[in-house]
């Protein structure tokens, strides 16, 4: 693994010597280039935290750059992109495959630099750095490597834990993993981080033990599924997730915007719903590496953005199926409406109008353009947040201040209902519906009901996923939740991916301006809309010139101690 592990050395020395002239928080800020070395850089409480800072930016912007809706959405289905990125998108990446490469670098970027801060503090860590500090310190370094390694199980399954890089820097021998021994070990970090990281954040956007707890319920959830059997999950690990769940609903302070969309209309950072996010800043055009590039891959037109590259990226056919109201007719179109205002803030449709959104060309405010005459594209709204004109000017060619949500509290009520249904296929548990509906109703939707004239009867496992896939779509979410599914019921997370169509469509407003209602026709001439998930190829694999250099990757995993 020599290169897997000179790149994240190097990575991380370079990302610990990195000074950033402008930041939207105290905690972001940097000491000057001269100061910040290994032997000097931890002798106080604010050159610690000064350090752990790049563990919420810098660390992470290849995953943020591309990565993220690559791999969670293009894979999950709930997004495409008709030209590009077509591997993820219809399930044929390689091991050649570029962003499967930088995929993988980007989370073990993550893993390395982790390493190299707790490697530092533990050697250089100065006796005026208070115990409290230190303690935190260490518990958001383990928190992040924990997180990192939840997504490199979930993408190529058995991998190497690496605690220390600079034992294996030059070990070419080192092997891979068994992917519930990878999870034991997620587990424990985040378990310990929950335990040493504080109540309240010491500065905004840090992780607190509330982070720390709604993570242990993602991840029991998950591990329920890896050490599950007879295709039914550990009941054990059901009622840890819910139990976590609860603890951070509860406890954690947090609470649901009013307004979906308001999640996603800058500045929203930090807000009352955000249990994690990765902290941008706009440094100006000459720094890079702290600041959100992905805008500039989702914004379908220079018009709204500088770049504007993401004209052939949009909602799938599918994922337009989920939304109530959205209705497929006899002879195969869906037409319809719908009350759900997360489609609104997730996706562009012909008509939608977005006054936070100024175009550049005319100074208007956007109202999405009716276009095409047998295919167009529902452009990705969510993480688009308009160019220099709507942002105070500080905004530049992928240089964007806004965050990344990793963790929601929405996400952590969806837990809970999950957990609760368990092995079962559905429940009428009241909390449980409460919790759905929290989610639901926010949406501008009408209350679940189980029971009663207007009643549907138990609340099932499908519904929540439905509901997943519309809450969470352009946030990097659906392939994971496909992936926890698939741990013990593959067939089913088959069923699913198999059943998507992620073709070529048009999208015709009843009529321009301000439609009522939209028609949607499958792309005649258009051949590539659905997948053969597999066995063979539900997991990515692991790139080709890291197998090269490190051939023991190719071997049977091992258990983690």
């Amino acid at each position: 693994m020599k290169k897997i592990n000179s790149i994240i050395y190097i990575t991380g020395l370079l990302a610990m010597i990195a000074a950033m002239p402008a930041c939207k928080s105290d905690f972001l800020e940097k000491p000057p280039l001269s100061s910040v070395v290994d032997a000097n850089y931890y002798k106080t409480d604010e050159q610690v935290m000064a350090g752990t800072s790049l563990l919420y930016s810098q660390v992470w912007f290849d995953y943020n750059d591309k990565a993220m809706y690559n791999l969670g959405d293009f894979r999950g289905g709930t997004a495409f992109s008709a030209w590009n990125d077509r591997g993820n998108v219809m399930f044929n990446t390689t091991g050649d495959n570029g962003e499967n490469g930088a995929s993988w670098r980007a989370f073990y970027n993550v893993v390395g630099q982790s390493n190299l801060f707790l490697y530092n503090i533990e050697r250089y860590g100065g006796p005026d750095v208070t115990p409290a500090v230190k303690k935190t310190a260490i518990a958001e370094a383990r928190f992040m490597r924990a997180l990192a390694y939840r997504f490199l199980v979930m993408n190529w399954g058995a991998v190497p834990i690496i605690e220390n890089n600079f034992e294996h820097m030059y070990d070419t021998s080192i092997a891979r993993n068994t992917v519930p021994s990878v999870w034991r070990f997620i587990t424990r970090e985040m378990r310990a981080a929950a335990e040493d990281l504080p109540l309240t954040p010491a500065q905004e956007g840090r992780v607190t033990k509330w982070s720390a707890e709604a993570m242990l319920a993602r991840f029991y959830l998950t591990r329920a599924g890896v050490e599950g059997s007879g295709g039914s999950r550990n009941q054990t690990f059901l009622d840890s997730a819910k139990y976590f769940a609860e603890r951070v609903i509860n406890n954690s302070g947090r609470k649901l915007l009013t307004n979906y969309g308001d999640l996603f209309k800058f500045p929203y950072d930090n807000n009352a719903e955000s249990l994690f996010e990765l902290q941008w800043v706009f440094s100006g055009p000459d720094v890079w590496g702290t600041q959100n590039s992905m805008p500039e891959y989702l914004a379908y037109s220079p018009d709204i953005s500088f770049g504007g590259w993401g004209g052939d990226k949009g909602a799938t056919w599918w994922l337009i199926k989920q939304y109530d109201g959205i209705e497929e007719q006899a002879n195969g179109t869906l037409k319809g409406r719908t009350l759900d205002q997360r489609l609104h803030a997730t996706f562009m449709l012909p008509g939608f109008y977005y006054p936070e959104i100024t175009k550049v060309s005319d100074k208007a405010k956007l109202i999405y353009p009716f276009t095409g005459t047998d295919q167009n594209f529902l452009a990705v709204k969510k993480y688009v947040i308009g160019s220099p004109i709507d942002l105070a000017g500080k905004a530049s060619q992928q240089h964007y201040p806004h965050d990344t949500y990793m963790m929601r509290l929405s996400e952590v009520y969806l837990i809970y209902v999950e957990a609760t249904i368990g092995n079962s296929e559905s429940t009428t548990d009241t909390k449980a519906v409460e919790y759905f509906n929290k989610v639901h109703t926010r949406a501008g939707l009408p209350p679940y009901e189980v029971a009663g004239t207007n009643g549907s009867g138990p609340l099932t496992l499908d519904k929540v996923y439905s509901e997943r896939f519309k809450e969470f779509a352009m946030e990097g979410m659906s392939w994971y939740d496909l992936v926890s599914l698939h741990y013990w019921n593959p067939n089913k997370a088959y069923a699913i991916l198999n059943s998507q169509d992620r073709g070529l469509f048009f999208t015709q407003p009843d009529q321009m301006p301000s439609p009522t209602s939209w028609t949607f026709t499958k792309t005649s001439w258009f051949n590539e809309r659905t997948i053969n998930a597999n066995d063979g190829n539900f997991l990515l694999p692991i790139p080709n010139v890291e197998l090269a250099q490190a051939p023991n990757l190719q071997k049977a995993p091992v258990d983690y101690p």
